[in-house]
């Protein structure tokens, strides 16, 4: 069609986002898959025919990513210096943290940041971007043991493990966030840990709020729906948001930026290649946590 660049598909992202839109139990499910059967996957880094490698969304029902070739209705030009699969896997997981920490959060220089569920993929990734932005102190959430243990090399000040009970997890998280408290939360999990959470902000005593906590829902992992005391809003200085009202141009300055941090090799990400003719195994695997799983030729 008219505006659509035929593309030579390097390499595609499978995420838990591709296999929740194409199970329907995503809100964005029948805008993207109105109708089966359909080719699966919203976005990749491919070749145009003059042989330029572009990252590329825009992708027509029912034709999607997890192919051999696509044809997209908008690309952006991927920087010589980085290869496909890179160029595919870390700039969403890397603009998911960095637009609302920048922008919604407005994190200042010296705040202290608290990951909750940092040992996913984006997870990961936001620890990293809250210290290139000048986070004072990052504390990190989660429940993989591996993965918790290579947070600190990653930017974590504190790591608390999730596995502990209500009582031990709130001191753990009050003594992490010491006597200035936390300013900006980034929550890739929600669910009872979010609840916890937000338990520790409640004042003890009565009077006005004293300080700010900008709290970023971003992801769901332990659950959509939680219990929101009214006591945790009154007074606590607790605000709630999400990403944020953003224009095409602000996430095109930051896309440029993330090309530079990923060119410098400032961002680290474990990636797991498999072949599009393993894409059946690939769509069932669930031994991934934070690694990124990049379907290639």
């Amino acid at each position: 069609m008219e505006g659509e660049v035929l593309i030579d598909i390097k390499a595609s992202v499978l995420e838990n986002f591709d296999k929740g839109a194409a199970s329907g139990k995503h809100y964005s499910s029948k805008t993207l898959y109105p109708a089966f059967p359909a080719v699966v996957g919203t976005d990749g880094v491919g070749l145009t025919a003059e042989g330029k490698l572009v990252a590329f969304r825009k992708i027509r029902p029912p034709f999607g990513a997890f192919a051999e070739k696509v044809a997209a209705g908008f690309i952006i030009p991927v920087p010589d210096e980085i290869d496909a699969v890179r160029a595919s896997a870390i700039p969403s997981a890397a603009l998911t943290s960095l637009l609302p920490l920048k922008y919604s959060a407005k994190l200042e220089p010296g705040e202290t940041v608290l990951v909750n569920g940092a040992t996913g993929v984006s997870g990961r990734i936001a620890v990293q971007m809250a210290k290139m932005l000048g986070a004072g102190k990052v504390i990190a959430t989660g429940r993989n043991p591996h993965s918790l243990s290579l947070l600190p090399r990653l930017g974590a000040d504190v790591v608390i493990d999730l596995n502990q009970g209500d009582a031990d997890l709130s001191m753990a998280l009050c003594e992490a966030g010491g006597e200035k408290g936390i300013d900006v939360v980034v929550d890739f999990i929600w669910g009872h840990p979010a609840e916890v959470l937000i338990g520790t902000f409640i004042p003890e005593q009565v009077g006005f709020a004293t300080r700010r906590i900008r709290y970023l829902q971003i992801g769901e992992k332990a659950g959509s729906p939680i219990s929101l005391p009214a006591s945790a809003l009154r007074t606590s200085g607790l605000e709630l948001m999400g990403i944020g009202k953003l224009s095409f141009a602000q996430v095109q300055e930051e896309l440029a930026q993330i090309w530079r941090w990923i060119a410098d090799g400032k961002l680290y990400m474990e990636i797991v290649e498999v072949p599009l003719a393993n894409i059946a195994e690939a769509w069932q695997r669930n031994d991934l946590e934070g690694k990124r799983l990049v379907i290639v030729p």
